[in-house]
């Protein structure tokens, strides 16, 4: 995405709004219809805008990240070792010890009630976890 001097002026739903619209392909349509699965799984979802501009849903902490590449669209779960998976959503980063990932290529199609599934079990996650407590070097009490 360019950088202009509006682009901090921007919330992170504008920024979102406006990868979509750059990407213009097929990739801008997945990536749409991604971010509108997770809001619909999860209506309290944050969308942030991170890391020189990727997509960020969060709620209670990160759920997952929205990536264009320019053969595939990856939504990759911040917690998704730690997640029941039975629909075999995840097909990528699956040897990482915390990551996963959903890759989407040109063409394929989604499971989208298996997706909200997961979101919904990514936000569970983020909330049965402790809060981290500043005062002690951000770890979680008792820790």
């Amino acid at each position: 995405m360019k950088k202009s001097g509006s682009q901090k002026s921007k919330s992170p739903s504008q920024l979102i709004d406006a990868r979509i619209k750059e990407l213009g392909d097929w990739r801008g349509k997945v990536l749409s219809r991604l971010r509108t699965l997770v809001k619909e799984a999860d209506p309290e979802v944050v969308e942030e805008w991170k890391w020189r501009g990727v997509p960020v849903w969060s709620h209670d902490g990160l759920i997952c990240t929205g990536e264009s590449y320019k053969n595939v669209v990856k939504m990759t779960f911040a917690k998704g070792a730690a997640l029941k998976d039975p629909s075999g959503l995840f097909n990528s980063s699956l040897d990482g010890k915390t990551r996963r990932a959903i890759d989407v290529h040109e063409g394929e199609k989604i499971d989208e009630e298996a997706l909200r599934i997961l979101v919904r079990a990514a936000v569970t996650l983020n909330k049965s976890q402790p809060k981290a407590n500043p005062r002690n070097g951000n770890r979680p009490h008792g820790r």
